[in-house]
């Protein structure tokens, strides 16, 4: 079994930083893209960042220069840096990777972590 764990969420302070953690566990042999989306209360999940297996990432402009994604494959780990941290950053990360296990190549979600930009 297959699974995604998150941390390093929490309350910061604007123009703060954190950064999340994302590892992945279990039964697979591959583990292709990942990356983080987020939703805020009321709004739909949105894309945040992605890296692919080649280490090229993408991002959406809302946080282009405040955010850097990068990936660690020795250790099936994906992280989220934040810097300069704004209150409509609050909202639940998710990670999400696709993941080659014993029977197909899919899309995992990890279980969502807590960010909260507010003074």
């Amino acid at each position: 079994q297959v699974q995604l764990v998150e941390s390093g969420g929490g309350l910061v302070r604007p123009g703060g930083s954190l950064r999340l953690s994302c590892a992945a566990s279990g039964s697979f042999s591959a583990i292709y893209a990942m990356g983080w989306y987020r939703q805020a209360p009321g709004k739909q999940r949105e894309l945040v960042a992605r890296i692919s297996n080649g280490n090229i990432p993408n991002s959406s402009d809302s946080v282009k220069c405040r955010f850097t994604i990068s990936r660690d494959n020795a250790r099936n780990t994906v992280y989220l840096q934040m810097n300069s941290l704004k209150p409509e950053d609050t909202a639940v990360y998710y990670c999400n990777a696709d993941i080659r296990d014993i029977l197909t190549t899919r899309a995992y979600w990890g279980q969502g972590t807590q960010v909260t930009v507010s003074s």
